[in-house]
């Protein structure tokens, strides 16, 4: 998907928090922001003090009381889901060195408590209510995602060393009120190309670790492509041997064992990340051409490919062997997924006829649905006949596309990645040394600056199904490099995924995300300093 030829529900927000002010009334929203002097307020700890964090995705709904709570050596913490309650403590205890003892239950005693009661049915299962007094906290939630949710917002809303992986100076300060947040979008999700070049599952799950942060809540690991085959699949030992030995450049590769992909998709599902696996089709299949002579229409294998030109590759539409191939691929990769989706690719066919196109998409479908998963393919997939379920992730810079709008009308859904806008392998300048510009050059205010329920002529909010961030990885070889490219946008289109579109305001948001620069610092998060955002002093 990378050539020269790609080009939140409605609600009363009061208030939400701008870089170095205290929560709002409803006088102050989050779009027009609060009085620019208050950013000034040294961070006292006292009640109404101004605050040195912000909030990113913005929440429905923030409520100040003008109280201040204290995390001290005495606190205690309990929680209804064990281990969301070990994921805070774990956090808590590395940077402010107190104990932190936690006890497990329904809706034990804790001064910081995180129950799945109580919580408001308009948070539905993803989102939560925070309540902060003098006395404590308290998380409530329906579901554990979103108690999870909550639990990411109740860390930003103390100070940004709390990310600290070592003992640090305090004082650990909450701002008293009440917030009431859930997500616009049921589908918020990131991909991460391992195809072009290889990543670990340690790698891999370094950047889970930083999408939980934004409450991503979709993991698509781009698992194939022309530059290599990523996951062992039994019936076809060669595909990882041989199509996964090598990458862009001629690197060495790599792949991962079904042991290794489990432990991935339990590793996301510890973050409430589902895994979304995705083996490109009938295109960018050369690495599966090369592993298996009999699977092209001559009999002959092509290279391996270390390249990065698009559309050349096709896998032999009418040969039956082509679908056998499919069928216990992706019965392979279905028995190790828990979530419902699987992504069978479909962009840049250009080497197969529309005719042959359209009959091969029509099949995978079929044997995808046949394996008890919803086909997820890129948009170009509008252009055969798609079963009700499937979905289609749109990834074109136009804001047209007929054959897609004509498929929202008849029921599809879309996840929306325009490459412009939402693609994290874009310069954010010309003198960004990663990265591609075929799509243009993004830079914070342009990935922030679109609505994914208005974007595209004829697919409207109500058939989005959410918004992904792609990272293709063309350039893209080291943990650094995802870092830098990945923030500050990923933190971008997450807001756009979760967030009220009533809470969309680029001034604010550059400032709320400033805030999250000290974060980035304590967390070992090397990102790109947008000349865009507000970076407070030192980060």
């Amino acid at each position: 998907m990378n050539s020269s030829l790609r080009h939140l529900r409605r609600a009363l927000v009061t208030a939400v928090t701008v870089l170095g002010l205290a929560w709002g009334s409803a006088a102050g929203g989050a779009a027009a922001g609060l009085p620019a002097t208050a950013a000034a307020a040294p961070a006292t700890g006292q009640p109404g003090a101004a605050l040195p964090n912000t909030v990113v995705p913005a929440p429905v709904s923030a409520v100040a009381d003008g109280t201040t709570y204290r995390l001290t050596a005495s606190a205690t913490l309990s929680s209804d889901v064990p281990d969301i309650g070990a994921y805070l403590a774990g956090v808590l205890r590395a940077s402010t060195g107190f104990a932190l003892p936690l006890s497990t239950g329904a809706s034990g005693p804790g001064t910081i408590a995180l129950q799945l009661s109580g919580a408001p049915a308009v948070v539905g299962d993803q989102g939560y209510q925070l309540t902060v007094t003098t006395h404590g906290v308290v998380l409530r939630a329906n579901r554990p995602a979103g108690l999870f949710a909550g639990v990411q917002t109740l860390l930003q809303l103390l100070p940004a060393s709390v990310e600290s992986p070592t003992v640090v100076p305090g004082p650990w300060t909450v701002p008293g009120g009440t917030v009431t947040d859930y997500p616009r979008f049921a589908y918020r999700g990131a991909m991460l190309d391992v195809a072009r070049h290889f990543f670990t599952v340690a790698q891999v799950e370094r950047y889970i670790d930083e999408l939980a942060l934004y409450k991503i809540n979709y993991l698509h690991l781009h698992l194939s492509d022309d530059q290599g085959w990523r996951i062992a699949i039994a019936g076809w030992p060669q595909l990882a041997r041989y199509g996964g030995s090598t990458e862009v450049g001629g690197g060495p590769g790599g792949w991962y064992s079904q042991a290794d992909y489990s432990a991935i998709v339990a590793y996301a599902a510890s973050r409430y990340l589902t895994v979304v696996p995705e083996i490109d089709l009938p295109g960018h299949t050369n690495a599966a051409l090369a592993s298996y002579p009999q699977l092209n229409c001559d009999g002959v294998a092509p290279g391996l490919y270390t390249g990065t030109d698009v559309g050349f590759s096709s896998l032999c539409v009418p040969l039956q062997l082509t679908y056998t191939f499919i069928d216990q691929v992706v019965g392979e990769i279905a028995a190790l997924t828990p979530g419902p989706y699987l992504h069978i690719g479909g962009d840049e066919a250009t080497s197969t006829t529309a005719a042959d196109y359209a009959s091969f998409i029509d099949r995978a479908q079929q044997i995808v649905a046949a394996h008890g998963k919803t086909v997820i393919g890129w948009h170009d997939i509008a252009n055969a006949t798609l079963l009700p379920s499937t979905v289609a992730q749109f990834w074109d810079t136009s804001t047209t596309d007929g054959a897609l709008a004509t498929a929202a009308a008849h029921g599809t859904k879309v996840i929306m990645s325009p490459a412009n806008k939402a693609y994290l392998d874009m310069k954010y300048t010309h003198r960004t040394k990663l990265g591609q510009d075929w799509a243009g050059l993004t830079d914070v205010n342009t990935a922030y600056g679109w609505n994914p329920g208005g974007y595209l002529s004829g697919v409207g909010a109500t058939s989005v199904l959410g918004v992904e961030a792609p990272l293709w990885t063309e350039t893209i070889v080291t943990p650094a490099d995802l870092d830098y490219m990945a923030f500050p946008r990923l933190p971008a289109i997450a807001e756009l995924g979760w967030s009220p579109w009533s809470t969309h305001g680029v001034s604010a948001f550059d400032h709320r995300l400033g805030a999250q620069g000290p974060r980035w610092k304590a967390l070992g998060i090397g990102y790109y300093h947008s000349t865009q955002v507000s970076w407070p002093a030192g980060s």
